[in-house]
């Protein structure tokens, strides 16, 4: 492993804050324009991985939703609603494009005759097995330079730091 550089961009644009405001605390910067930063490098990793499975990102995360649902692969609108968060008239949308693309299908709730579900294809799964192992591959080499014991320990801290948002 090299040695790690004793200053980052983060740390110039603060240095720089500070200097022209110095009644200011920059120290949400230090933190923050950092998990922004990075928030960009993992949004290219994980548009290439989708790429490569000719999948947009969201249709990754409706379709991640339903595999992680295991087998039979199907979920209702509703719950996929809660899993996305996105709008009810948005999911309609991204579940017609899903079925056109012949990824999922629709089809009645047996246990309610005037519910739907949503089902996953074949192909469907195929594509969405392969993003993830596609985006583990570009997630793990962004982590690379952290030993196990940091990538716990900044993942604890995030999680902390999320709770308060989800």
């Amino acid at each position: 492993m090299t040695a790690e550089p004793s200053a980052d961009e983060v740390d110039r644009i603060v240095d720089a804050w500070q200097r022209e405001r110095p009644d200011l605390d920059f120290a949400p910067l230090q933190v923050l324009s950092r998990v922004a930063r990075l928030s960009r490098h993992l949004e290219r990793a994980r548009r290439a991985a989708f790429a490569a499975s000719n999948l947009e990102p969201w249709e990754f995360d409706v379709l991640a939703a339903l595999r992680r649902a295991g087998s039979p692969y199907t979920l209702s609108p509703k719950a996929l609603l809660q899993q996305t968060l996105v709008s009810s008239g948005t999911m309609t949308n991204r579940i017609d494009r899903l079925v056109e693309r012949r990824l999922v299908l629709r089809h009645t709730d047996p246990h309610d005759g005037r519910g739907v579900l949503v089902a996953m294809t074949p192909e469907g799964r195929e594509r969405v097995d392969a993003a993830i192992s596609t985006l583990l591959v570009g997630e793990a080499e962004l982590l690379a330079h952290l030993s196990p014991a940091d990538r716990e320990r900044l993942s604890g801290l995030l999680r902390r730091l999320s709770l308060d948002f989800d």
